[in-house]
């Protein structure tokens, strides 16, 4: 595995951990999903029950194929084996990155602006410095806003073991980015 791809399963785990217990558990999606929702002002009921079902089939997915002691919960040690393998992740990430881009493309052009971008990611935990460099990486047009569909992109490389130099690289500490 890419020592990109290892430093970006430390950062998610770190972030989907949201009490920091040292373990992700259905309780952490819910505070995460909370957050997101939350940090978009205009979302409708059904886009916020999308958005919430994503991050429960996202849950659903980890515990399934991720819980080996039977706990109920994912530790680190059991997350970091296999999370980043596509054949079992993709479907789940792809609908919540898809849901994610949805709830930034506000107003349904297939653009979301700088600031839903950067509103939405910062409720996720990622630093605002380096959501910037993201956002620039992933080539604003003359207006400040991205294609949903490449931020959409953008979070399935993300979740990529065998991809370095994606444009999400920006979001970890130790990352030259691409």
């Amino acid at each position: 595995m890419r020592k990109e791809a290892v430093s970006r399963i430390r950062l998610v785990f770190d972030l989907l951990d949201t009490n920091g217990d040292g373990h992700v558990e259905s309780g952490d999606f819910e505070l995460m999903a909370d957050r997101v929702v939350q940090a978009s002002p205009d979302i409708s009921d059904a886009a916020g029950e999308t958005l919430r079902s994503t991050f429960h089939g996202f849950w659903r997915a980890l515990v399934t194929e991720l819980d080996s002691d039977g706990d109920g919960r994912v530790s680190f040690d059991e997350y970091a084996v296999c999370v980043l393998s596509p054949d079992r992740f993709h479907a789940p990430i792809s609908a919540f990155a898809a849901a994610l881009a949805g709830l930034g493309d506000r107003d349904q052009d297939g653009l979301v602006t700088r600031p839903d971008f950067v509103a939405l990611m910062r409720a996720i935990g990622f630093e605002e410095g380096r959501i910037n460099a993201l956002f620039d990486d992933l080539q604003p047009t003359a207006s400040d806003r991205i294609p949903a569909a490449t931020w959409v992109e953008a979070v399935i490389d993300f979740y990529s073991p065998t991809r370095s130099g994606v444009a999400g690289d920006r979001l970890v500490g130790d990352s030259a980015a691409p």
